[in-house]
C-alpha cells in the first residue's frame, strides 16, 4: 500500500504545447500541466543497450511513480513527461494501482542513465 509518508518526491509531469507568438509563429515547448508528490520505486539496475549499426552504447533507468488519482492525474499519458531531481524522463505507460478504483496512478519511466542517481 501506497501510503503519505512514501509519497516524498515532488515531481512536475509537463505536457507539449503549441502555441503562437506576437509575430504569429508557431512556438512548440513543454510545459508545466501539473505537480505531484510520488513514491519512486527503481524498476531494476541500470539497463544497458546496444545499438551496433550506430556502433553506440547507451543505458537508461526504469522506474515506477505512484501519485495520487484526481482527474487531471487520470489524463497523464506516454505524449507526457516527467521533469524530477533535475531530469526528464519519459513516460513509457500508466495504469491505476491494485489498491482500488480511483486511488493512485503508476507512471512508468525510463531516463539516460548519466551516471547520476
Amino acid at each position: 500500500m501506497v501510503g503519505a509518508g512514501k509519497r516524498s518526491r515532488l515531481i512536475t509531469i509537463e505536457r507539449f504545447t503549441s502555441t503562437r507568438n506576437e509575430f504569429n509563429e508557431l512556438v512548440e515547448t513543454w510545459s508545466s500541466y501539473m505537480d505531484a508528490l510520488a513514491e519512486k520505486k527503481d524498476a531494476s539496475d541500470v539497463v544497458r543497450t546496444e545499438i551496433l549499426g550506430a556502433e553506440q552504447v547507451g543505458s537508461f533507468l526504469l522506474s515506477h511513480f505512484v501519485i495520487l488519482w484526481s482527474p487531471t492525474a487520470k489524463t497523464v499519458s506516454p505524449v507526457d513527461r516527467i521533469n524530477y531531481d533535475g531530469h526528464v524522463w519519459n513516460i513509457k505507460g500508466t495504469k491505476e494501482t491494485a489498491e482500488g478504483r480511483n486511488r493512485f496512478i503508476e507512471i512508468t519511466a525510463v531516463r539516460a542513465n548519466n551516471g547520476g542517481g
